[in-house]
């Protein structure tokens, strides 16, 4: 590759979510934000609350039992099916329009849900059988790309996570940040240049604060 085209490459962002998270979906909404006016290029892979959450399931209050038990599976399922059969390509396309119905237009993580997420991005209807696959076709790539996200940060965290080239050329990885609203153009922009400056500082732990209120999709 020559100079030219190294120095004028775009900065890969690699972004795992969950598709039922919306702190995640308000995340993706943010970062796409800054690829408009940063020179970055995200690639999305796939975690799981389910999967991170199976081993303490009996420890989660009785809501949360329930909907990572039952409806967390679903979602996740499909995008993976869809992943595997038809490339990493269709996974920010499907995201968006899976997270449209299910956060912004407030359908929730149904089978109808899904479904109409399909038709969205053009994708065969008959992906929706995956959704109540128990013996899941593709569960051993969903595990494996929930794992390669989940252990650049550790088990304490959850989705989303971004993981950025650092100046040594590691990777700086870290859970979040979670924002609501999605702040957007020199917004979005300066709130990704100071996650990234305090991420990239050796020894960096952990930056938060007591949540007040739910995610606000309104500007989406």
């Amino acid at each position: 590759m020559s100079e030219a085209a190294t120095s004028s490459a775009k900065t890969p962002v690699d972004f795992w979510f969950d598709p039922l998270c919306p702190w995640a979906w308000m995340t993706s909404r943010w970062v796409l934000e800054v690829e408009k006016v940063r020179d970055i290029e995200v690639r999305w892979h796939i975690m799981s609350l389910a999967v991170l959450n199976e081993d303490k399931i009996d420890e989660l209050p009785e809501e949360y039992r329930e909907m990572l038990a039952t409806k967390a599976w679903k979602p996740v399922r499909v995008v993976t099916a869809a992943w595997q059969k038809h490339g990493a390509d269709i996974l920010g396309p499907l995201y968006t329009a899976l997270g449209t119905r299910i956060h912004n237009n407030d359908e929730g993580p149904t089978v109808e849900a899904i479904a109409g997420a399909l038709a969205d991005v053009g994708l065969p209807a008959d992906l929706i059988d995956y959704a109540d696959q128990e013996d899941f076709e593709f569960d051993a790539e969903l595990r494996a790309s929930h794992k390669e996200g989940i252990d650049k940060v550790g088990q304490e965290v959850g989705t989303p996570v971004i993981a950025v080239p650092g100046a040594d050329g590691e990777q700086i990885a870290f859970f979040g940040p979670v924002v609501t609203p999605a702040p957007k153009g020199e917004e979005a922009a300066r709130l990704w240049d100071g996650t990234l400056a305090v991420a990239s500082v050796p020894g960096f732990y952990e930056i938060k604060r007591t949540r007040t209120k739910g995610p606000d999709f309104s500007n989406l």
